[in-house]
């Protein structure tokens, strides 16, 4: 066979493989929107559940959603660049530093329900947290920690190793040439694996349904010692636990969950794109 026609086959097979993936993908999303665009109005949006949550809005349970993902951020954010400056900058290539980087990976394969009862234990009942934000946002942080963190190294070490060395023949420390050279060229990659750790804790059902979730709570939560509703519990509440609800009312739970997500990773997309663009390299 001809180099010309293999890679004509192999180009056929990859895009196959793009479509089988691709089009199910579609599909499902515009199968949600045809089922649950009708249940979209401003009182569906920003209204209490009320009539034993078959009526009303889900506006608790998107405020949740919000804020658990604050707190994700909060709790995740700070450690897992931490931890992928030092093992891209500072860490040598030892047994260690391999170890440790084999843990993150297999880390980020643990099932969601995992990451949920290790905060029931440590949070939870061990802390003394109590099922709250608290506990919710930290089960939460510790799950997303080793996504972010790869995503963080991988784009830390994209950088061009020039730049630290004519950084640092210039005089600047280590430091400086992190925070001024390394840091705003790897920030598009960071950023963009910070957005999609989050958009994937908002989904999550498994660790927020043992550390804070609650079915139902008629008053919005005034401390990070409340529990508080949230979006992909409440969608999960509703579809098995509530007889007689419309099918309208889960499918448009289910888009506002999906534009929420879908949102987070567009803006991923779109900051990515800007920055990349003010490269220089």
């Amino acid at each position: 066979m001809k180099p010309q026609q293999t890679q004509k086959l192999a180009v056929a097979i990859i895009t196959a493989s793009a479509a089988l993936v691709v089009i199910p993908i579609v599909l499902v999303i515009l199968f949600i929107v045809a089922k649950g665009i009708g249940a979209i109005s401003w009182t569906f949006l920003a209204d209490a559940p009320r009539s034993g949550m078959t009526q009303g809005g889900i506006m608790p349970a998107i405020l949740g959603t919000i804020i658990l993902t604050l707190g994700t951020a909060i709790v995740c954010i700070p450690l897992a660049i931490g931890a992928a400056i030092y093992l891209a900058e500072y860490a040598g290539d030892n047994r260690l530093t391999r170890w440790v980087r084999l843990a993150i990976v297999n880390l980020a394969g643990i099932p969601s329900i995992v990451y949920g009862l290790f905060g029931l234990g440590a949070f939870v009942l061990f802390l003394n947290l109590g099922t709250s934000i608290a506990a919710g946002s930290l089960t939460l942080g510790i799950m997303t920690l080793p996504v972010v963190i790869s995503t963080a190294e991988e784009a830390i070490l994209s950088v061009p190793q020039e730049f630290r060395t004519v950084s640092q023949s210039l005089g600047a420390t280590r430091w400086q040439t992190i925070r001024h050279q390394v840091l705003p060229h790897a920030t598009p990659g960071i950023i963009t694996g910070v957005i999609l750790g989050l958009s994937r804790a908002a989904g999550e059902t498994a660790p927020i349904l043992f550390t804070v979730a609650a079915f139902y709570l008629p008053e919005l939560p005034k401390s990070l010692s409340d529990q508080t509703m949230a979006l992909p519990y409440h969608l999960y509440v509703i579809a098995t636990q509530v007889p007689g609800m419309p099918l309208q009312i889960q499918y448009g739970t289910a888009l506002v969950l999906l534009i929420l997500v879908m949102s987070m990773t567009l803006v991923a997309t779109v900051i990515r794109t800007r920055m990349r663009r003010r490269r220089d390299w």
